[in-house]
């Protein structure tokens, strides 16, 4: 992993550095994030990634999420499906899951309980 961090600055790489788990509060494993906020993980900005045949846990909202698609396919539960350049908001109050059948790279701002 080269990521680059100091005082000021932290650098991540989609390409070269590790992703982490990202689980839900049950636990279970719901894809994959790279971020630089120090935050908690999955909140605030980061980069998402789902393997391909991951469906994620069904979830509401607290705060408004929302995301860019970079690369490969996510369909919502409700069929609705997300191509690469599409920039989506899902306000608080939503719920949904999604599932990518081939695997996908999304640019995500999260916000959480604190407003985070």
């Amino acid at each position: 992993m080269k990521r680059i961090k100091d005082e000021l600055r932290t650098v991540a790489n989609i390409k070269t550095d590790g992703f982490v788990p990202f689980l839900s509060e049950d636990g279970e494993m719901d894809g994959e994030v790279l971020q630089v906020n120090g935050g908690k993980t999955g909140y605030g900005f980061h980069v998402y990634r789902m393997l391909p045949g991951q469906r994620t846990i069904p979830h509401r909202h607290v705060g408004d999420e929302e995301f860019f698609v970079l690369e490969g396919d996510l369909r919502d539960h409700d069929g609705y499906e997300y191509k690469p350049g599409d920039l989506v908001c899902l306000k608080a109050g939503s719920e949904h899951y999604s599932i990518s059948d081939n695997g996908c790279l999304l640019v995500v701002y999260l916000r959480g309980v604190d407003g985070f």
